[in-house]
This record gives C-alpha cells, structure tokens and sequence, in this order.
C-alpha cells in the first residue's frame, strides 16, 4: 500500500514508532490474549503492569503474545530474542512498559536502516 492507496477495511495501520501507540496496539493484544484464554473482559494494562504478577500469564502465554507482536511488527520485533537476553527475575519483573521501550526502539532502528 502506498501513501496514496486508500486504506481498505482489512488493511492494517503500518505500526508507529511511538510510546502510545505501540502501548495502545498491547493493550489490544493483551485484551484479546486474556479474553480468549481466561475469559478476562476488563483489565487494566498501563506501563507498570507485570506480565506475572498482575496478568498472571504464564509461559504459553507469552508464546502467544510473541506470534501476536511477530504479526503486528513482523520481523523487526523478536520477543523470544528479548526475553533470551534477561534474567529469571527480570522475566519474572517485567512490565508492560519495558515491553513498549522494547519495541518502540526496535521501530526506530528499522526505519533508520
């Protein structure tokens, strides 16, 4: 799709590099991770939000998350590849915000190459 091109229905937004955004795009996601698995309808998902703690996901989850951020960002994002590089407790610790910084930089650093 082009600037020009009309934006169809089924055409997603291309992602933006931006803090709200990609906050807005998680929330999203994790809304429909939590409904579809647990039934969840009303969560509420800021940046000091733990996956563990105040999600209480659990591995299978993040799984599914991986995929979902894999389909929205496409290669530029690897979730596996971020959690590779932490410590048990900082998985254990993470927020929902360092999630966002993660791929707000990831964003960045492809649209500068």
């Amino acid at each position: 799709m082009t600037a020009d091109s009309p934006r169809t229905p089924d055409s997603p937004l291309p992602p933006v590099a931006d803090e709200e955004a990609v906050l807005a795009d998680l929330r999203d996601m994790l809304t429909r991770l939590l409904q579809d698995e647990y039934g969840l309808d009303e969560v509420e998902i800021g940046l000091h939000t733990t996956f563990n703690r105040d999600l209480e996901l659990e591995s299978i989850d993040l799984v599914t998350l991986a995929g979902m951020l894999q389909e929205r960002y496409g290669e530029r994002i690897n979730f596996a590849e971020f959690l590779a590089g932490m410590e048990f407790d900082e998985i254990i610790e993470l927020t929902v915000g360092r999630l966002v910084e993660y791929v707000v930089t990831g964003l960045k650093a492809a649209e500068a190459s």
